[in-house]
């Protein structure tokens, strides 16, 4: 074992919470329970179930494809070509993270306006992050690097202790007298689903440190479903917190309902508290959203997969097109969904459909190389054969068509989704045809994929002027 795999058990599961948790997960998590109430811990659990089998088939492509940094996006080249990388890169990963992130700076922006009585737009309070976290990202500074993981257990640790004094009515605010559940057939529950699958999104970002794990082959994948458990738990405490402190009505309509919850359960001290942690969390977020997705369109950019110009440094060695473009489009999203519940609501499922598009073709990834290099070594292997892919496919399948339980909702969200992945198949074909110049649904051998990660592929293309 080498020197510099330190990491342990314990370190993959606070990284997955870490990735896991943020403010926009306590949005979906107060709307979810305002919704069904209590019971939608019922809705968590099948969420939180559904995504360990996706986080298990991740981790036997890693094992296949071991220190690759795009991640789903080399998987699905080597299985099913371009076309569907490209489509389900810029549609069910970076557009999706963008989204999330606006919608988190949103939910930022309401919660300082709140706390901090100024004359001022609420919007002022993202635009001011957003433009400082772009100039400090320009500059090669990263922001909040060496306290990201202080930041998570400020807000889990928040979420347990006021859950707990909540869940044991020991709050000084006054204790509300509801229902446990407000659904009133198990299809509602079934429909929570999608809503509570958001809690759950991310925990597949560890997979690119495995190989500075002790023991990657057992420790990735349990850490992974560890910290899913844990955040079930966490947020199932929480729960019954609301229920003892929040109105299910005012918990479903409040743009920030962490803040509500702290306001009700601990009056000015308890809103002051889970302002000051949820903004640092919600900048810590930021940070990463545009550090980490510059650099992933740099590497598609190197790749022949998008612009060239997103493979540009600055003079601090940034990749500053991607830094910008994906500032501008965080503050966009910010923008759209400034103040309304309704619409943060809205944009959460239609990147939760977004996601659960893509982790569905992870699993078909698995099948397919199971198929096609069944003798091929993996250090881990998703356990019953096909079993587990399958229920993924199927369970993600379901929650995308009751993504909604309102009918009018669920079709505006299927529109909007259809809408941008027929856009997004216009461009991924038009790209293919012309500027990678290769045939559209070929898959790319796995060891091309893998030799992708070099520079040395990148200056080769160039000095041939296209990508073969």
């Amino acid at each position: 074992m080498s020197e510099d795999k330190k990491l342990g058990l314990g370190s993959v599961v606070s990284i997955s919470v870490g990735l896991v948790i943020a403010t926009s997960c306590l949005v979906s998590l107060g709307q979810g329970a305002g919704t069904v109430g209590v019971v939608f811990i019922f809705s968590m659990i099948i969420a939180c179930l559904l995504n360990m089998t996706t986080v298990a088939s991740l981790s036997e492509l890693n094992a296949i494809m071991p220190n690759t940094t795009g991640g789903l996006a080399q998987y699905t080249l080597a299985c099913l070509g371009p076309f569907p990388t490209l489509i389900s890169m810029v549609g069910g990963y970076l557009l999706c993270n963008i989204l999330s992130s606006g919608v988190e700076a949103s939910i930022f922006s309401y919660a300082m306006a709140q706390t901090i009585k100024l004359p001022i737009p609420s919007i002022a309070y993202t635009l001011v992050m957003t433009i400082v976290i772009m100039i400090a990202n320009l500059r090669g500074v990263d922001m909040f690097a060496k306290i990201q993981d202080l930041v998570a257990f400020l807000l889990v640790g928040s979420m347990i202790i006021m859950g707990l004094i909540g869940m044991f009515k020991l709050g000084t605010g006054q204790v509300v007298s509801q229902p446990y559940a407000m659904a009133t057939k198990p299809s509602e529950l079934f429909s929570a689903t999608a809503t509570a699958f958001w809690l759950f999104i991310g925990a597949e970002y560890v997979i690119p440190v495995s190989k500075s794990v002790k023991n990657a082959k057992r420790n990735v994948p349990l850490g992974m479903i560890i910290g899913l458990a844990l955040i079930c738990g966490v947020q199932s405490i929480m729960v019954f917190g609301f229920h003892n402190y929040t109105p299910w009505q005012e918990l479903m309509d409040s743009p920030a309902p962490h803040l509500l919850y702290g306001e009700n359960l601990l009056g000015s001290v308890g809103k002051i508290w889970m302002t000051l942690v949820a903004a640092l969390a919600v900048v810590s977020t930021q940070n990463s959203t545009v550090n980490g997705l510059a650099s992933i369109c740099q590497g598609m950019a190197k790749m022949n997969m998008m612009p060239r110009i997103f493979a540009k440094t600055n003079k601090h060695g940034v990749p500053w097109f991607g830094v910008v473009f994906v500032s501008v489009t965080i503050f966009a999203f910010a923008l759209i969904s400034n103040n309304s519940s309704s619409v943060i609501s809205f944009l959460i499922l239609v990147g939760s459909v977004f996601w659960m598009i893509s982790y569905v073709l992870a699993h078909v990834d698995v099948l397919i190389l199971r198929k096609r290099m069944p003798k091929v070594p993996r250090s881990f292997k998703v356990p019953f054969g096909p079993v587990f892919p399958v229920i993924g496919i199927v369970g993600t399948c379901y929650m995308i068509l009751n993504i909604s339980s309102d009918p009018v909702e669920r079709n505006m969200i299927w529109l909007v989704v259809l809408i941008a992945f027929l856009v997004l198949a216009v461009y991924s074909f038009w790209w293919i045809k012309t500027r990678m110049k290769m045939p559209v649904f070929k898959s790319v051998p796995i060891q091309k994929v893998m030799a992708m990660e070099n520079e040395l592929f990148y200056t080769i293309r160039k000095r041939r002027g296209i990508w073969r």
